[in-house]
């Protein structure tokens, strides 16, 4: 025998709703046809526009409350289909102010009492979630923002500051860059190794050939000559069309005698690579080849910044700085004449050859002048590795000092083609 005979339906309903009554949540209750039985004081009070829903159809209710259709939809979907439904998000509208709900709803069922068998659900009001959740993904999409600002802000300063490599020497660059000031602040007498060189009859070459011949040709050349300076440790100061002129000694020394050896080792560096790359040049349209002459002289100088409020030049001051000049003009091609205050730092290292006294315009006393020779047997320095090769059936130059490994791995690539095209052609009878 059933207990529902003996018992007031909605008595037991209003017991088994108990719980709801006194919920946070707007709670209700429908029977099997989704009919509204019951709902609860904050139902009433989220959603003051129904009015009275009992016996209301609960789409119907959903639909006036403003749920788009496709939500209904999926309540009946699922209600139908898994006996239980779960909307994380409805934006409902209550006198004009927009809510966020969650709603929730199952079917209930009873042996005991049949009229229990109906749907039981609620709407949370998650309004104030959302709204963190929402300040919490704008904070979250600023941040990324900010940072692909920032990210994109170092990438521009990344280009600008390899742009400016160009510019500047390594030393020189690591000190701004790097934040080392000490090397470049102010102003400073040193004692410095300083190198010119240019190339002999410059003037005829720009004038015979075509500009971006000449520009391959020069650009070559100060790039190969870079390089060796900076192998060597040199600051180079800076190039003016086709001279170069490098100092040793500052932002960082090893002394005099070393600085003025590594300054002649590379001088005389530079004179064999400018031998390699000969037939190069002429093959470029350089007819003569290029013949390069250096000077070197030693002395204290004033090094820093010298320049306006719109441009700054790291460089170097003194007589030293203009007696390299003066030497690199007397030289003959080919050759690295230095001074006396030269001489005496390496000439227990270096073969010289003096040559006449001479009285540079400029300068009150004389100076002793010498040629470079080559490093005393014993003595030498590190070679730098030849970067031309001449065998029976193949002549290798690397044009590109930079790139040892650039250089290797096109030969390889080379010695693979030949290899492939070898391999493809027919055994020939001999």
């Amino acid at each position: 025998m059933k207990l529902e005979g003996f018992l007031n339906q909605d008595s037991v309903v209003d017991l088994s709703f108990f719980n709801f009554d006194n919920a946070v949540t707007a709670a209700y209750f429908a029977d099997a046809d989704l009919k509204i039985l019951k709902v609860n004081p904050n139902f009433r009070t989220f959603f003051p526009v129904l009015g009275n829903v009992s016996k209301a159809y609960f789409p119907d209710v959903l639909e006036q409350l403003g749920v788009p259709s496709q939500q209904i939809e999926r309540f009946m979907v699922d209600m139908r289909e898994r006996g239980m439904v779960l909307i994380p998000r409805v934006d409902i509208t209550i006198n004009g102010v927009p809510r966020v709900f969650s709603l929730l709803s199952a079917r209930t069922r009873s042996d005991a009492f049949s009229y229990l068998n109906g749907v039981q659900g609620q709407f949370i009001d998650r309004t104030d979630e959302w709204a963190l959740r929402q300040e919490r993904q704008a904070l979250l999409e600023e941040q990324i923002r900010d940072r692909e600002t920032i990210e994109a802000k170092s990438r521009q300063l990344e280009h600008l500051a390899k742009r400016l490599a160009k510019y500047l020497s390594p030393q020189i660059y690591q000190s701004i860059f790097k934040g080392e000031e000490s090397g470049t602040s102010g102003h400073a007498r040193k004692n410095l190794t300083m190198f010119f060189s240019d190339i002999v009859q410059f003037t005829d070459l720009t004038e015979s050939m075509e500009p971006e011949r000449l520009a391959t040709v020069v650009n070559s050349y100060l790039s190969e000559m870079s390089v060796i300076a900076l192998e060597h440790g040199g600051t180079i100061d800076k190039f003016i069309g086709d001279a170069i002129v490098v100092f040793f000694g500052d932002p960082e020394s090893d002394g005099d005698t070393e600085d003025a050896l590594k300054c002649v080792d590379m001088a005389l560096n530079m004179q064999k690579r400018i031998l390699e790359l000969q037939k190069h040049w002429r093959k470029l349209g350089a007819n003569n080849g290029i013949r390069v002459r250096m000077g070197i002289s030693t002395g204290f100088c004033t090094v820093g910044n010298f320049g306006s409020e719109l441009r700054l030049d790291y460089t170097v001051l003194g007589s030293p700085v203009n007696l390299a000049a003066r030497l690199e003009g007397m030289a003959e091609p080919g050759n690295i004449l230095i001074d006396e205050n030269t001489f005496t730092l390496i000439s227990n290292h270096v073969n010289t050859k003096a040559q006449e006294t001479i009285k540079p315009k400029g300068f009150a006393r004389p100076v002793k002048v010498f040629e470079v020779q080559d490093f005393k047997p014993g003595q030498e320095r590190t070679r730098r590795r030849r970067l031309s090769r001449t065998g029976e059936r193949v002549e290798i130059n690397v044009l590109d000092a930079s790139d040892i490994a650039a250089a290797i791995e096109e030969l390889r690539q080379i010695q693979r083609e030949f290899e492939d095209e070898h391999a493809s052609r027919p055994e020939q009878n001999l």
